[in-house]
């Protein structure tokens, strides 16, 4: 995984670089948990474009990731779904909390 951080905007970008299933889901979820409390941002996001199969791990990932971010005042952004995940997101209520956006790139943060 890989995490860029843009101040100005208390941005926190997280680029999932790897399947999320129950193998790894454990040491994406401390590593993301850290950067949420060590940045405190606004928005948090997510980045699907790697990610090719995803399983209920992955979906307590992303919820748990919103209530941490949630804590802080902070909200939770998806980016680059593909339809198989988007299908999983849909059918677990995700999507009702969390919403898919079209895309984000750091020129968005001025």
């Amino acid at each position: 995984m890989k995490v860029n951080h843009y101040l100005e905007d208390k941005l926190l970008f997280f680029e999932i670089t790897e399947e999320l299933d129950h193998h790894v889901v454990e040491r994406i979820r401390k590593r993301a948990d850290y950067e949420i409390q060590r940045f405190m941002p606004k928005k948090v996001i997510f980045d699907f474009r790697r990610v090719g199969f995803m399983d209920s791990a992955g979906i307590g990932l992303i919820i748990g990731r919103y209530k941490t971010a949630s804590l802080y005042g902070g909200s939770v952004e998806l980016i680059n779904v593909n339809e198989k995940v988007k299908k999983i997101f849909e059918m677990s209520g995700v999507l009702k909390i969390i919403p898919i956006v079209d895309d984000f790139s750091s020129e968005q943060t001025g």
